[in-house]
């Protein structure tokens, strides 16, 4: 039988993974298919098709068919875990009441004294990659009324870069880097969001053509090598469907859990195989998927855009106007049209896919308008079909609801677009728990990469992101049930707008959504680069997770170099082994699921929290510095402490930029830590603030963060107008050449 020739159907169905399954996986694999079985087929002893209502056998009799609740195993324990800590934290958010003060009454300030804080220190750019930055007597601060302010206790909340960028203290500085970038407006940046609102209108082509990069043409880079020619329908065969839908489940449906894996491989692909592509949706999905899944290919191991002093560019595949897939996204995009009026599952996962490719494509406008179109697609489908979600695909249509609900988020957050209500059914659709039939390659990949307790972990945190927002935008004071909670800062006046035990109480409940993370998802606050807690000797081995098979540079050796560690303490010679680096001429270690952008992405998206939460203290400190306490002092420095090595901008992750969620996201944030940064530099207190409460190794890790957002920005500015505009701000900032 090994001889003869697979067909579509058995090929769909013995589909490998990554890395063959040991047999104590697949025992387990047949153990948990085995608690969906049927009452009758489980009395029978005898395999279930598990269909529902009724499965195959209990048709063919006519007979009941009763499905039981299969009972939790370890893994599904945990992510209910999960899940359960949504309440109490959220509980806790809710406690904060609207306005009021419930200080004690013996609550005074203390004034900030000279000599708690060490003599001001001069900053010293890391060698070889700063010039000379703006010199720190080309920043005055003139007065600021307090009228500005956001109360009485001089603290101003802001969600968006943009929004920051408008504080006086921030245009100051960039007035005077505003002769070093003539093309620009730096005044305007809150009105154009950073220079987003001059992404071209043009989008991507609509033609097939790819004359500039077809077989035996060559990227101007550090190689000649030929670039591969793009896959078109012509040449999709049954092993290029099962390579694309492999690297497309590999990778981006870790990340976005939003197919059914099983479903695609035994029916759509087959389907499409068998009958040839027409204006049905599958065929919409199948070639949204096999586009995606050229971009996992060719973002990981394609050829780099570009190189800089020998270091290739993290934005590999394609071209800046031809990213990979696109003759496949364009034949999905003529079938669009003819499915905008189903109301699906379907339709929903198709804008959402598309977004991904958009965003995969440096086109975070498009990318918005699928987002919006999904999330609004999904409210349809929940209010004129609400018995789906008693479904067999309840589970499924919960898990893009919330992918939904993440990426509106982050939009909200950082660019202000309008939210289109989706947030008001939580409480109708419910957390999903990853319940129903898996495929083998599903289970040996969460197994692997624990991706459905990051889907799970990143649903939590960014319905606390949302409390915060909401607290934080009210000026809310907190509730007398919560001012029992011990305090690092101790207790300060709240007065009205946003208070400093407010600030806090947050600051508290983020905390403990990390420390409630499951094992091996948890790390240690100081080191971001760390791998996870949960014995990375035995579960990360260096014998599964080899170097790339594409290096960063080709003068450099196979073996793989640790780097630096990303970690703010000078730890033992026993620190945990690390998952990231700083060295981003060290050759990256490649991770099968994506594993390392799944954690990169949950430790930046905690540091994006921690940082936002504690921002308002730096706008006391730049604007109103006679007035900061020692406490607000420790609050900025949290606020500087979070800017620190983001793991998204380290190593491996960085090299694989397109498949980063929320990319543009990233990008904003990162463009505005370099701006707080420097004025960390520049300004006496924060100056002050920065050399004796951040530790004694910010100054190096400071170094190393610049270097690394900076070379974020210089490798994204040629494919992303918004990326192009703060490269050029942030080299007048530090005085670095194009």
């Amino acid at each position: 039988m090994s001889d003869l020739p697979a067909t579509p159907a058995t090929q769909a169905s013995n589909a490998s993974p990554s890395f063959p399954p040991s047999g104590a996986s697949l025992r387990k694999e047949r153990g948990a298919i085995a608690a969906q079985a049927c009452d009758t087929c489980r009395s029978r002893k005898q395999r279930c098709d598990e269909q529902r209502p009724k499965c195959g056998t209990c048709q063919k009799f006519k007979l009941e068919c009763n499905y039981r609740e299969p009972q939790p195993t370890k893994k599904d324990k945990t992510l209910v875990e999960i899940l359960d800590r949504i309440k109490n934290l959220e509980g806790k958010i809710d406690s904060l009441s609207l306005r009021g003060s419930f200080a004690s009454p013996n609550t005074v300030h203390t004034p900030l004294q000279p000599t708690t804080l060490a003599p001001i220190t001069t900053h010293s750019a890391a060698p070889g990659i700063l010039g000379p930055p703006l010199p720190p007597s080309a920043f005055h601060l003139h007065e600021v009324s307090s009228a500005s302010s956001g109360g009485e206790d001089h603290y101003k909340y802001v969600s968006s870069v943009h929004q920051m960028l408008a504080w006086p203290a921030v245009q100051q500085l960039l007035a005077s880097a505003q002769a070093k970038t003539p093309n620009f407006d730096l005044s305007s940046v809150e009105r154009d969001r950073l220079g987003l609102q001059n992404q071209t209108s043009q989008g991507l082509p609509t033609t097939t053509a790819f004359a500039s990069l077809r077989q035996g043409s060559t990227v101007n880079v550090h190689t000649s090598a030929p670039v591969p020619a793009p896959i078109t329908v012509a040449s999709l065969n049954w092993d290029t469907m099962q390579r694309l839908s492999k690297a497309y489940f590999g990778s981006f449906n870790l990340l976005y859990p939003i197919l059914d894996r099983h479903s695609f491989v035994s029916v759509i692909m087959p389907s499409v195989f068998n009958e040839g592509f027409s204006q049905s949706i599958a065929s919409t999905i199948a070639f949204l998927v096999f586009a995606l899944g050229e971009i996992a290919l060719s973002g990981s191991d394609g050829l780099p855009l570009h190189a800089y002093n020998g270091r290739s560019s993290g934005v590999r595949g394609g071209s800046k106007d031809r990213p990979p897939g696109l003759d496949l996204f364009n034949e999905a995009r003529k079938r669009m049209g003819f499915n905008l009026t189903e109301c699906s599952l379907e339709n929903v996962q198709i804008f959402a896919l598309a977004s991904m490719y958009y965003g995969a494509s440096f086109y975070p406008m498009d990318l918005w308008r699928m987002a919006t179109s999904a999330s609004l697609a999904c409210q349809a489908l929940i209010t004129s079909n609400p018995n789906e979600l008693s479904s067999p695909r309840a589970d499924l249509i919960r898990r893009v609801f919330w992918h939904c609900s993440i990426m509106e988020t982050c939009l909200n957050l950082e660019f202000g677009f309008p939210l289109t209500g989706l947030e008001k059914m939580e409480a109708i659709v419910g957390l999903p728990d990853f319940s129903g039939p898996f495929s083998d390659e599903d289970y040996i990949s969460n197994q692997e990469s624990h991706f459905q307790e990051y889907f799970a972990s990143q649903i939590v945190l960014r319905r606390l992101l949302v409390g915060f927002h909401g607290v934080m935008s009210q000026g809310a004071a907190i509730s007398p049930s919560l001012t029992t909670i011990l305090s690092p800062f101790g207790l300060s006046s709240t007065g009205t707008g946003i208070s400093h035990l407010t600030i806090h109480q947050l600051a508290f409940q983020l905390e403990q959504w990390r420390g409630m993370l499951p094992a091996q998802l948890r790390w240690q606050e100081e080191s971001p680069g760390a791998f996870p807690n949960a014995n990375p000797s035995v579960i990360y081995s260096p014998s599964i997770y080899s170097p790339s098979s594409t290096p960063l540079s080709p003068s450099l050796p196979t073996s793989h170099a640790r780097g630096s560690s990303g970690s703010s303490g000078d730890g033992p010679s026993t620190a945990p082994p690390l998952m990231f680096t700083t060295d981003l001429d060290a050759v990256p270690m490649r991770y099968p699921y994506s594993l390392d952008i799944q954690v990169a992405v949950l430790r930046s998206r905690y540091y994006y929290a921690k940082y936002l939460v504690h921002r308002s203290f730096l706008y006391k400190a730049l604007h109103f510095p006679d007035a900061m306490t020692h406490d607000d002092a420790v609050g900025a420095a949290e606020c500087l402490k979070a800017t620190l090595k983001w793991p998204i901008a380290m190593s491996p992750t960085c090299t694989r930029k397109r498949l980063v969620p929320c990319l543009f996201f990233f990008t904003q944030n990162l463009f505005g830590i370099l701006v707080v940064l420097h004025l960390s530099t520049t300004v006496p207190i924060l100056r002050r603030i920065r050399t004796t409460l951040c530790g004694e190794r910010f100054e190096i890790d400071a170094r190393e963060t610049v270097g690394l957002y900076l070379d974020w920005l210089r490798d994204l500015k040629s494919v992303d107008v918004a990326a192009g505009w703060q490269w050029d701000v942030a080299r007048a900032i530090y005085g670095v050449d194009e």
